[in-house]
């Protein structure tokens, strides 16, 4: 099988033939149609966290498939089912966090195209008790976006307690943050999409957005006072700064969901303002299986809207540097 492989963080994803992986009796092998790349791949490739995988390895965790071969142990997936094949890869099922329904905060947890090979390939061996089944009718390249980007956006616009009439603002329209404005429109907020080009902007105009704010001419957090300030904000951009916008874009008693993981790992936080404000801040990891169920759910019942371009997989490395350079106005999928 055709296959990315990341051989060195200060080197170019290469791709090679390799091997059809063997299945373990728990697992799943997946042909996969479409994968997404998510701005985690990059920083995986790259080493850029302190945490690093293994070397080497296939990075990837939005893709989507058709199961082609079951584990001797497995029940309840079948051969020629459709799934996604997301970022939990593996958790651990009986530690508290799984029990308690936050297995995505299971220490035990394995994360595809990280600790496991991931989905940038023509194949992917998976833990069957962690794929989710695509809806029939939803086209596997709406599916992959939304299997990453789509589901860590659905569970910040949870955890962040969004309230109908509320006023959320999205910080960063792209791959997460067009999904993100559609969600908190669902959950009756008006929003305001916040970016630094007008391509994404208008994107979010035509998504509903109520408000929109061009932070490279304006101040993102002036403009967002004087309509009153947000409830809430969701930082989706790998920028301290931007999440330093996103705070004190906050009117009193507001919450910011931190989703990004900025390189750095660090932002300034005013002590001050933050409990004279009564301001939440949240920390919000991607959501479950049964999150990603729910967004396939809505997403077959037409009440999200997924913007993507297609690219081949022989284009990897220019697909990076696209992303990072804010090229892209929302998600890229590789066509395996």
């Amino acid at each position: 099988m055709r296959a990315s492989l990341v051989t060195g963080f200060d080197r170019p994803i290469e791709i090679h033939d390799l091997p059809i992986p063997e299945i373990q009796p728990d697992q799943v092998l997946v042909r996969v149609e479409a994968s997404g790349l998510c701005h985690t791949d990059i920083h995986a490739a790259r080493g850029d966290w302190p945490v690093k995988p293994a070397l080497p390895f296939t990075p990837g965790h939005e893709g989507v498939g058709v199961i082609e071969k079951v584990g001797s142990a497995v029940t309840g997936r079948a051969v020629g089912e459709r799934v996604a094949v997301p970022w939990l890869g593996y958790a651990c099922g009986t530690c508290d966090y799984c029990v308690s329904g936050r297995e995505t905060l299971c220490e035990s947890q394995l994360n595809m195209g990280y600790a496991l090979n991931g989905g940038h390939a023509e194949y992917v061996a998976a833990y069957a008790a962690h794929v989710v089944p695509v809806p029939a009718g939803v086209n596997p390249f709406e599916a992959a976006p939304l299997t990453c980007a789509g589901v860590t956006t659905y569970k910040a616009v949870k955890v962040s307690g969004l309230r109908p009439t509320e006023r959320a603002a999205i910080f960063g329209i792209g791959g997460l943050g067009h999904l993100a404005q559609q969600y908190a429109q669902i959950f009756g907020a008006d929003t305001i999409a916040v970016d630094v080009t007008e391509e994404k902007l208008r994107l979010a105009r035509e998504l509903g957005a109520a408000h929109v704010v061009n932070a490279a001419a304006t101040d993102p957090v002036a403009a967002i006072r004087q309509l009153g300030g947000a409830d809430v904000a969701i930082a989706l951009a790998a920028d301290p700064h931007v999440l330093e916008q996103a705070h004190a874009s906050l009117r009193r008693g507001g919450r910011l969901v931190l989703v990004s993981l900025p390189r750095d790992n660090a932002m300034r936080l005013p002590i001050f303002e933050t409990v004279l404000g009564g301001i939440s801040v949240i920390g919000s990891i991607v959501g479950t299986r049964a999150d990603l169920a729910e967004v396939f759910r809505l997403h077959a019942a037409g009440r999200t809207t997924v913007k993507y371009e297609t690219r081949k997989l022989d284009e990897i490395n220019r697909a990076f540097e696209d992303v990072l350079a804010g090229h892209v106005p929302a998600r890229l999928v590789f066509a395996l």
